[in-house]
């Protein structure tokens, strides 16, 4: 699937693709992105269910300092996006949901690589939503009440903020569906947030 230039709000209206976001979306499909695409904040989806999954579904609850209770609530959440007029949506496809590895942790370096990037480059409020749970450390120190011992590379998942991952993915034109096996082929997004 190949997605558009145009995006569609939650609001139903078309957004154009700003020129000066294309180079990032560039930069991240060579290293590793399956897709990037520009989407206005609109269209990110937040609701109070979505915690519910950590909290009654994940054994790292809890235990991160980039996992829930220690996250923004979906309401706080939405506050912060809303502070926002552009963010970009990446996709990248995973064989199977247990190959994750190394290959997807670069990935995921590399992203918050670009967040500095942007920063940079003058984008000061670019702020990067990852997927899933840190995995900078071994063993997070937040569980012990010690600080992240990596602050400068750990970013919250987008569902541990409150993010409806699925919707959000539906709202941009991906398609997106649970998986029945964790060696079925999956999608995992991360968001930038630019302005």
């Amino acid at each position: 699937m190949q997605p558009s230039s145009l995006s569609p709000s939650s609001e139903g209206r078309i957004i154009a693709a700003d020129s000066d976001l294309e180079k990032y979306c560039a930069l991240a499909v060579e290293a590793g992105a399956t897709h990037a695409k520009q989407i206005h904040p609109s269209s990110v989806v937040t609701a109070p269910w979505v915690r519910l999954k950590c909290q009654f579904g994940c054994p790292g609850y809890g235990r991160g300092h980039c996992c829930p209770p220690h996250t923004p609530t979906s309401d706080q959440t939405r506050a912060i996006l809303d502070c926002y007029q552009r963010a970009i949506l990446f996709h990248v496809e995973i064989p199977g949901m247990d190959g994750r590895g190394k290959d997807y942790q670069k990935y995921l370096d590399t992203l918050v690589e670009l967040e500095g990037e942007f920063f940079k480059d003058q984008y000061y409020r670019a702020f990067l939503f990852l997927a899933g749970p840190c995995r900078q450390c071994k063993k997070c120190g937040a569980a012990e009440g010690k600080p992240c011992a990596s602050p400068w590379k750990a970013r919250p998942s987008m569902e541990g903020c409150g993010i409806d991952v699925y919707q959000t993915a539906r709202n941009s034109g991906f398609s997106i569906q649970t998986l029945r096996e964790k060696t079925d082929p999956g999608n995992r997004y991360c968001l930038m947030m630019v302005d």
